[in-house]
């Protein structure tokens, strides 16, 4: 068995369930989940390197079109190819969004304009005159991919939002789960993080310990390793490195072992050279056996890329966003198939948007607010909410002249939106959220 750091993380888990961990009668726990109606699911898709949102939703009148159309140049969709929004008729999502459309129209979907990482309420008068505090290294990618994860002033805080949500409401929710709050399809991430918690991770479609190519020798490997995990070494990194290799084994049997006591879902997720739709049907398959796991919340964490686009963008975004529209679509309608429609909320985020200004390079440069996708049957959909930028180079909401729009909506908002309807009390944001009392509202009221 051979396992790399990226590898090991992908499996290892803190120790909070610990070795107390026993496996449940399956067969008879997994009846229950139907019938289990007291649960909620949070579900966080992240379009790492920058989508931009500005090519995403884009305005669909006459006068709204014709200025962005004159402003992007090379980088305009044409207005014929764009995918209307019936119930706010001024926009449009891209071509390459129509199960997204669908769900917008069917209001199962809204999004929220103009969303990004503030401290504070900012204009652009304030940002260019440095009158107010703005997060660290705007327009840096690991920096503002861990400022969306941690939702704190600086990309340097250790612990996400959907791992001190966790901390918070663990035992509330969870006293006798099998597993942490949060899983990670996407290996060692940020947000999941907290004082108290840290993640379930799993690859999709593989929710066992690590590969192993040694065919008959696997079993007895995989034995041996996990006896060597259980000495004492009488060195304390070496025992909390050992412990969490035996809570990683551990909770890999538990999700093993539940995964097969699940019918095969109906649903069919595009699964084929599409990580974002294989990691969404594995999180559905885990929601489908979420009693025999003894969970009541559960947080999961999700994502793909590269939305980087330098140069050669509308390509890029495109096969991108084919990729992501039909398996936002599987997996809301897997919940669906599953009856909890209502119960499990999906979210996208991203490091930023992009220029409006194309580059030299056919593609677009790093930028600031961005537009954001929420999907689930509690949403209150068909709707835009916050306030759309307007779109002028170097105009009332630009941070400078190529149109990196000061967010008008905190990212910081944004979450603690969805933290609420998860269960948070209002009382407890301040605690999972520092910087929320700096905002009028700390309810957008999309769901």
């Amino acid at each position: 068995m051979r396992f790399n750091r990226r590898s090991f993380i992908q499996f290892a888990s803190l120790a909070a369930a610990g070795s107390a961990l026993g496996l449940r009668p399956f067969g008879v726990m997994n009846a229950l989940a139907q019938t289990n109606q007291d649960y909620k699911a949070l579900v966080c898709v992240f379009l790492f390197g920058g989508n931009d949102a500005n090519n995403t939703i884009i305005p669909f009148d006459a006068t709204g079109y014709a200025n962005y159309a004159a402003l992007r140049g090379p980088l305009a969709l044409a207005q014929n190819s764009l995918l209307p929004l019936t119930p706010v008729p001024g926009f449009a999502l891209n071509p390459n969004l129509p199960d997204v459309q669908a769900l917008f129209n069917s209001k199962n979907a809204a999004i929220v304009a103009n969303v990004g990482t503030l401290i504070q309420p900012t204009t652009r008068a304030q940002y260019l005159a440095k009158q107010v505090m703005t997060p660290s290294n705007l327009f840096s990618h690991p920096d503002q991919q861990l400022e969306w994860q941690n939702l704190s002033q600086s990309s340097s805080a250790p612990t996400g939002w959907g791992g001190r949500i966790a901390d918070k409401l663990n035992v509330q929710y969870n006293p006798g789960s099998q597993i942490p709050m949060v899983v990670s399809l996407d290996g060692d991430t940020l947000f999941c993080n907290g004082a108290s918690t840290s993640p379930a991770s799993v690859m999709a479609g593989n929710t066992g310990t690590g590969s192993c190519s040694e065919h008959s020798a696997c079993a007895s490997r995989l034995q041996t390793a996990q006896q060597l995990a259980t000495f004492s070494s009488g060195f304390s990194l070496v025992q909390a490195d050992n412990e969490i290799t035996t809570n990683a084994y551990n909770y890999s049997n538990v999700l093993t072992n539940a995964l097969k006591s699940g019918s095969p879902l109906q649903t069919v997720f595009p699964t084929t050279n599409n990580l974002i739709g294989a990691q969404l049907q594995q999180i559905a398959q885990i929601i489908q056996v979420r009693a025999a796991l003894g969970v009541k919340r559960q947080i999961f964490f999700a994502g793909f890329g590269n939305f980087d686009t330098h140069g050669n963008q509308l390509a890029s975004q495109s096969a991108l966003l084919a990729q992501l529209s039909p398996a936002l679509a599987a997996f809301y309608q897997a919940t669906v198939e599953l009856g909890i429609a209502s119960q499990v909320t999906t979210f996208t985020a991203s490091d930023f948007s992009r220029c409006f200004q194309p580059n030299s390079g056919g593609g677009s440069d790093h930028a600031w607010g961005s537009h954001h996708m929420v999907i689930g049957g509690a949403v209150q959909g068909g709707q835009i909410y916050g306030t759309f930028p307007t779109l002028a180079l170097a105009g009332p909401d630009d941070s400078g002249s190529n149109g990196r729009w000061v967010p008008s909506t905190a990212s910081v908002q944004y979450a603690a939106t969805l933290a609420q309807w998860f269960g948070v009390a209002s009382s407890d944001l301040s605690t999972i959220f520092p910087n929320i009392g700096n905002f009028a509202s700390n309810d957008l009221g999309f769901v």
